[in-house]
């Protein structure tokens, strides 16, 4: 099947409105918007991309319903305006894409499956030299990768997607429609020791993790188990690769987790949190509903109102941005001492070796 569409047909497949260009135009593929050639498709999702697209050989753009066109945009540019150009753009994606893996039902030859495993094999895919161990449950839809251990008394819901080389450790509760990415661990033992006679000595870990409907999680991405309880990851919470949660920790729901980020055990987020790649959060803390960390900030106390914050230790974000430019003016601040100080010996010297306030 031809990949070609014309522009009345992408206009209809956005749910968008040809703000400029001819309804047959044909269109042949995707590609970023700095990068794309003639008949290509792209989009316009952030301001910050203006200037890329006033040198972009795209055939077609989509854009937004405020976006003003001016003379520096090539007329032969088609534009569709539509009300998220982001996401439109997925369906896009999808039309021009590889078609997406077909779920094929069934066991593979060289899975381990305990004989105690619950799920439905022709409902269930499970990948070669994968593990489903003794008293795992697997809902309908569900695919294990090769190569993923799924542990002990493990739940699995629904339509979960576990990639290759993923562990979900003993008796862990993932929700319906739960994706993990490779490498990630799921319910590894909390960081928990007590130095007794000069001797590190572990604190067993016997709660769980759950996970919750709709939860993305990136690859080598690491969440503990709870020293007793639950590591809660909320509904629809997205995760990116390379993340440590602690043990204990609650994350709300709709949360956005950036790469490198780590939160220290038994901290709590709320709602809509979103943090920055590279944010550090100490432990035993409290972060409201709709807090935004920027990327590199440091957490060292709760955070009980929404807005953004940024710095170390984080603070407000006119605040902490204020705080996060006062090193750069220290090389300035030392020439004015410095010339100070001059100006100060030469008034000296004229005094006769006197301050100028004994002058």
């Amino acid at each position: 099947m031809s990949t070609a569409i014309q522009l009345q047909e992408l206009a209809d497949l956005v749910g968008g409105e040809i703000l400029r260009g001819d309804p047959g135009l044909v269109l042949t593929g995707i590609n970023a918007i700095a990068d794309a050639h003639e008949g290509e498709i792209t989009f316009l999702g952030n301001a910050r991309y203006l200037p890329a697209l006033r040198t972009s050989r795209a055939s077609a753009v989509l854009v937004t319903p405020g976006f003003e066109v001016t003379e520096d945009i090539r007329p032969s540019m088609a534009l569709v305006r539509v009300e998220n150009p982001t996401l439109a753009f997925s369906s896009v994606i999808r039309r021009f894409g590889p078609p997406a893996s077909e779920f094929s039902a069934g066991v593979h030859p060289s899975a381990v499956v305990a004989a105690d495993a619950m799920f439905d094999p022709q409902k269930v895919s499970i990948g070669a030299c994968a593990v489903v161990e003794d008293g795992a449950r697997l809902g309908d839809g569900t695919i294990i990768h090769s190569g993923a251990v799924i542990g002990r008394g493990v739940v699995v819901g629904t339509d979960c997607v576990i990639h290759s080389g993923v562990v979900v450790r003993e008796r862990c509760v993932l929700g319906n429609r739960v994706v993990i990415h490779s490498s990630s661990v799921i319910g590894a033992d909390g960081f928990g020791y007590e130095l007794v006679k000069g001797r590190h000595q572990k604190i067993d870990q016997v709660g769980i993790v759950q996970i919750d409907d709709d939860v993305e999680i990136g690859a080598c991405t690491t969440i503990d188990r709870a020293r007793f309880g639950r590591t809660w990851i909320g509904e629809g919470t997205k995760i990116d690769n390379l993340v440590q949660i602690g043990h204990n920790c609650v994350v709300g729901k709709h949360c956005i987790i950036v790469s490198q980020t780590g939160i220290s055990g038994s901290t709590r987020l709320g709602n809509y949190v979103t943090m920055g790649g590279q944010v550090g959060v100490a432990g035993h803390l409290e972060i409201a509903d709709q807090v935004m960390l920027l990327a590199k900030s440091g957490v060292t106390k709760s955070l009980t109102e929404p807005g953004a914050y940024t710095g170390f230790p984080a603070k407000p974000l006119l605040e902490g941005r204020r705080m996060l430019a006062l090193p750069g003016k220290i090389p300035d601040l030392i020439e004015r001492v410095r010339e100070l100080e001059k100006r100060l010996s030469e008034l000296e010297a004229r005094g006769g070796g006197q301050s100028p306030a004994q002058a």
